[in-house]
């Protein structure tokens, strides 16, 4: 595919199919991956690409029970009171079927970034492991498989870490699920660029 139209379609794709992804696909993506950039090129992430039935299907369980607990912080409460036609509503209807969902994706990749001693995580620790997570969700995409990105899952990340066996200093910044869509690809509602880009000063349209 065209870079641009990689990028311009890709989206959040949270109703997928049970079809299993190629071994060969998988690589691709995940090489893509390792290939972003990272703070001093340290490279600390590690990626969990789960495909095992029963540890996708108990991170299910749990990620739903995490849905749950989002839907009480006061912004998805409201949002759940929207007329159903809105944008935000209609986000959420999206969100819950993944809640509902998330353990029959296909695959399942859970990105992580280990910890530098004695330092806690800050705003810019996620520059050193988020564009590998976009990377892979691109990749994704030029090769027809849906992705999006989920953090929803740190609201039970002691038991994730428990079940797969992640070290305490490592923390899980991106559960990202992949499966060929059932929806379609497509350019997302954004806000137009003359709002959000600023040409040398603050508020000045570019």
């Amino acid at each position: 595919m065209d870079f641009f139209d990689v990028v311009t379609t890709q989206r959040a794709i949270r109703r997928l199919k049970t079809d299993p992804i190629p071994d060969a696909a998988l690589r691709q993506i995940m090489d893509a991956a390792i290939c972003a950039p990272s703070g001093g090129n340290r490279q600390g992430w590690s990626f969990l690409v789960i495909r095992d039935a029963a540890r996708r299907k108990r991170l299910g369980e749990l990620y739903r029970e995490a849905w749950d607990e989002l839907l009480k912080v006061p912004y998805y409460a409201g949002v759940a009171k929207e007329p159903p036609d809105s944008p935000a509503a209609k986000m959420l209807v999206s969100a819950r079927h993944l809640g509902e969902h998330l353990g029959e994706a296909p695959v399942l990749v859970l990105a992580c970034i280990a910890l530098e001693s004695g330092i806690k995580p800050t705003l810019t620790t996620g520059a050193s492991i988020y564009p590998a997570v976009q990377n892979i969700m691109l990749a994704a995409r030029a090769l027809g498989i849906g992705s999006c990105i989920t953090t929803i899952h740190r609201f039970r990340d002691a038991q994730v870490k428990e079940l797969l066996g992640i070290p305490s200093d490592v923390e899980t910044a991106a559960l990202i699920p992949l499966g060929y869509p059932l929806g379609k690809f497509g350019r997302p509602p954004r806000r137009p660029l003359r709002e959000v880009a600023f040409a040398d000063r603050w508020g000045q349209a570019f």
